[in-house]
């Protein structure tokens, strides 16, 4: 094995219900009519989608809706209507399904209290960081834009370190590298600059942009493959189907220690600190200085590939295919073999010693946050929670943001 420091973490929660299409999988409609909760009267022109999909659809007059070819799986289903709170509702689909959903109307909330807020205005500086890492730093987050950016809401707080956004409505951004325009509602976004954390996750419609000619249409076809061979998804989903060495995934196991040097160089700054006389001030050798500065924590990383029983496990069933459970001690690092890194990229090195030459693969880290979780058939988790990254998979963000339908071609092993 040998020794590596990582740095900055990425947890990415694109929705709460993860479906979306598999060869396998059967296909339905999903019908209703939409009303509203205190009068029943039927909510014509609404929209109605589920969430992270291209699957939309907008009620007639009548209020009715359907939405067709869904494939089997678990969503969570919403209708946006203005001057409504926004309807959400989490729905397994194994067959037909026929909803009633009640919107409940925005004024109820505040009964017979009026309140006008001063209109927020955002720092330029701190909505600057907010759209970089929203958007993100990749070849095709420069091909990427907010569309209402006045809709953004973004605060700093000193006092945690934190960098927060949200939105009243829905934010829009338009992909021009993948061919899409993202509603994305419920927005709850997050930075720890202390922890280096980020964390953001909402219910997002994905609409095509209209092509100028076949040209573009077929560039979208290629970026978007391109975004998913090596992401996540296309990973999780070899898991499931047994094919992560054939579809160039190199996977080994990583462990996080603590630094022995810099453990105890803290001890003796502490020792020496107590020991001094009051006033006196704490000579500390150029030897301890540089202790101080190595990375607290090391990752040991075992170069020895795993194989998938390591990675995964089956659960049988009487009848259907067998479930199959993500699984893994410590943490994985991926390496992706046939797709090199964006020339955009660069790995974070050691601290205060010189940038790592540019990177040749794709190099990721998964972290499991529960003992195991189920994949499905698409590669997504019933869990969204169950995982975070750093690495080249948390570089990418909304400029390879695809949705869960999205059904890749064929792919050579």
């Amino acid at each position: 094995m040998r020794l590596r420091k990582s740095f900055f973490y990425f947890l990415l929660l694109l929705s709460l219900s993860y479906g979306g299409t598999h060869p396998a999988l059967a296909q339905y409609s999903i019908t209703g009519v939409a009303r509203d909760s205190l009068t029943k009267e039927p909510l014509g022109f609404a929209s109605v989608f589920l969430a992270n999909t291209t699957y939309g659809a907008t009620t007639d007059a009548e209020g009715r809706f359907t939405l067709p070819n869904v494939a089997a799986g678990k969503y969570d289903f919403i209708i946006s209507y203005l001057g409504y709170r926004l309807y959400q509702r989490s729905i397994l689909v194994q067959g037909p399904l026929t909803l009633t959903p009640r919107l409940v109307p925005s004024s109820t909330q505040l009964g017979e209290v009026v309140v006008r807020a001063r209109k927020h205005v955002n720092n330029p500086e701190d909505y600057r960081k907010f759209e970089q890492m929203f958007l993100g730093t990749t070849s095709f987050s420069r091909q990427c834009r907010i569309l209402n950016p006045k809709e953004v809401i973004v605060d700093f707080n000193p006092d945690k370190n934190e960098l927060s956004a949200s939105s009243l409505d829905f934010v829009q951004v338009e992909n021009k590298a993948l061919g899409y325009r993202i509603k994305y509602f419920g927005l709850h976004f997050r930075v720890d600059f202390t922890q280096q954390v980020v964390t953001f996750y909402g219910q997002p419609v994905f609409e095509d942009l209209p092509a100028r000619n076949a040209r573009q249409r077929q560039r979208w076809a290629e970026n978007r493959k391109a975004a998913y061979l090596g992401s996540l998804a296309h990973f999780l989903r070899s898991i499931y189907d047994d094919q992560v060495t054939a579809q160039g995934y190199l996977v080994q196991k990583t462990r996080r220690v603590t630094n022995p040097r810099r453990a105890h160089a803290d001890s003796l700054v502490r020792q020496k600190i107590a020991a001094a006389p009051p006033g006196t001030q704490v000579i500390i050798s150029d030897t301890l200085q540089q202790m101080l500065q190595e990375a607290p924590v090391l990752v040991l990383l075992y170069t020895r590939p795993l194989p998938i029983d390591s990675l995964r496990r089956l659960v049988t069933a009487p009848s259907g295919p067998a479930q199959r459970w993500l699984r893994f001690h410590d943490q994985l690092q991926v390496t992706y073999e046939r797709e090199k890194p964006d020339p955009l990229y660069h790995p974070p090195g050691a601290v205060g010693g010189p940038p790592p030459p540019p990177p040749t693969t794709q190099i990721s880290t998964l972290y499991l946050m529960v003992p195991e979780a189920q994949i499905q058939p698409n590669g997504q988790l019933m869990q969204p929670l169950a995982v975070f990254t750093e690495g080249y998979w948390a570089f990418e963000k909304m400029g390879e943001f695809l949705p869960l339908d999205y059904e890749p071609p064929e792919v050579p092993q």
